[in-house]
């Protein structure tokens, strides 16, 4: 209920990245002590892979942002709605999300109006808020499930009047993203040219092996 087809798919190209990287690293160092011409040539097409993966994976996020931010919208107007402190089989999701929401000073996915749509907040009459959204130094300490106004209005309120931060999460996911835009792309542009450097010298080696094995051969 909680995924969807593209966070499926880059889950399941992360995995089999981390996998290949492994087998990759296994077989350069074995090629590498030993001077298997064919393990390097192995180890160089894995990096290769690798490389095409990384450049397609961030190609397919630039051109298609706007569905992943819509399907994201889904899945955490589903999981906002769904939020309850005592469903322990989904704990470590909405652990996840009270994380999100207290690291980056967020509430909701638009807005603290999201999390109107919650069952247990409806049945309280909106006098409680989440305690991951809250914006008031009494509530740093709590960081999960959901806090009481202090002074709700005719036992009633709406999310205007919670102590919670205004920023919806998708605007501060945004923000992060363009003020550390200079750090990801400095660390992928230092991950591709290691993976380069490490082609590079698979080759030489791999040229370097040859050659002592041209020496080798008796001449008649």
């Amino acid at each position: 209920e909680m995924s969807s087809p593209s966070l499926k798919t880059g889950a399941y190209i992360l995995i089999g990245v981390g996998a290949l990287t492994m087998l990759m690293g296994f077989l350069g160092c074995l090629g590498a002590v030993n001077e298997i011409r064919c393990l390097l040539g192995l180890y160089f097409t894995c990096l290769m892979v690798i490389l095409i993966t990384q450049v397609a994976a961030g190609l397919v996020i630039y051109f298609q942002k706007e569905t992943l931010k819509e399907e994201l919208s889904h899945i955490v107007g589903s999981l906002i709605e769904n939020y309850d402190p005592l469903n322990e089989d989904e704990r470590n999701l909405q652990d996840a999300w009270d994380y999100v929401q207290t690291q980056i000073a967020c509430c909701g996915w638009t807005g603290a109006k999201d999390w109107e749509n919650n069952a247990i907040l409806i049945n309280q009459s909106m006098t409680a808020y989440p305690c991951s959204c809250s914006n008031s130094s009494k509530d740093f300490q709590v960081d999960s499930g959901f806090c009481n106004l202090d002074t709700p209005v005719n036992g009633t309120a709406t999310s205007a009047e919670w102590p919670v931060h205004e920023q919806g999460c998708m605007d501060g996911v945004e923000k992060w993203l363009k003020d550390n835009l200079g750090v990801i792309l400095g660390v992928c542009t230092g991950v591709a040219v290691i993976e380069l450097l490490g082609m590079i010298l698979s080759i030489s080696l791999c040229k370097n092996i040859h050659s002592e094995d041209y020496t080798k051969v008796p001449k008649s």
